[in-house]
C-alpha cells in the first residue's frame, strides 16, 4: 500500500516535473549577449525575472548568444544546442552582424530559414527577432534586408518581432556611443518589444 501511494504521488508530480524542464533557447548576437551592460540589467536577465513575475516559473532560459555572431555561426551551433537543450521555444535574434558586414541578403535569408526549419523539426516554436539596417547602407539593401524576417515568418509560420530596436535606436540615452548597442536604460524596451510576441508561445507550449 505504501509503495502504491508513492507511485501515485510520483504520477501527480510528473506534470510539474515536465513543466520544470521547459526551456526557452535564445540564439543571438551582442544585443542578446548584453554587450556593454551589466548582466543583471540586460534584457535576457530582465526576461528571466519577468517569467517569474508572470507565473512562468517552470521555464528556464538558455542564452546561447555570442557577441559578433552571424547567421552562419548560429546555423553551425544550432543543431548541438537543440540536441542539448531540447527547447520548447527558440528565439532567433541574428542577422544584424550579417547586414553590418554587407553579407548578401540571400545568404542571411537562407541561414535564418534553415535555423527556423531545424528548430521546428526539433519540436520548438520559433520567434524571429527582426532587424533593420541604417539608411546609409542604401535604400535597396536596407529594403531587401528588412524583408527577410517578415517573409520567413509568413512562409514558415513563426512569431515575429518586427524590429528589435523599435523605440530604442532613436531615443536619447538608449544607445551606447557606438550607435549599435543599447544602454542599460534601453534594455527594458527591448524586452517590451519581445514580450507581446513571446507570451502567446509560452502559453501555447505550457498548455501542451
Amino acid at each position: 500500500m505504501f509503495l502504491r501511494s508513492i507511485a501515485f504521488c510520483l504520477c501527480l508530480m510528473a506534470p510539474g516535473l515536465a513543466a520544470a524542464q521547459s526551456t526557452l533557447l535564445i540564439l543571438g548576437d551582442s544585443l542578446s549577449a548584453g554587450y556593454g551592460v551589466a548582466t543583471e540589467k540586460a534584457w535576457v536577465s530582465l526576461l528571466r525575472q519577468k517569467l517569474d513575475d508572470e507565473g512562468y516559473e517552470n521555464w528556464q532560459v538558455a542564452n546561447a548568444s555570442i557577441s559578433g555572431e552571424t547567421t552562419d555561426g548560429g546555423l553551425r551551433r544550432l543543431p548541438e544546442l537543440l540536441d542539448k537543450q531540447a527547447p520548447a521555444i527558440v528565439i532567433i535574434e541574428l542577422g544584424g552582424n550579417d547586414g553590418l558586414r554587407g553579407f548578401p541578403p540571400q545568404v542571411t535569408r537562407q541561414n535564418i530559414a534553415r535555423m527556423t526549419s531545424l528548430s521546428q523539426q526539433a519540436g520548438a516554436r520559433v520567434l524571429l527577432i527582426g532587424m533593420q539596417m541604417p539608411p546609409n547602407y542604401g535604400p535597396r539593401y536596407t529594403k531587401v534586408f528588412a524583408s527577410i524576417y517578415p517573409d520567413i515568418a509568413e512562409k514558415q509560420d513563426t512569431a515575429l518581432v518586427p524590429f528589435f530596436l523599435d523605440g530604442v535606436y532613436d531615443r536619447d540615452g538608449f544607445m551606447q556611443a557606438d550607435g549599435i548597442h543599447p544602454t542599460a536604460e534601453g534594455q527594458p524596451q527591448l524586452l517590451a518589444n519581445v514580450w507581446p510576441h513571446l507570451k502567446p508561445l509560452l502559453d501555447a507550449a505550457s498548455a501542451q
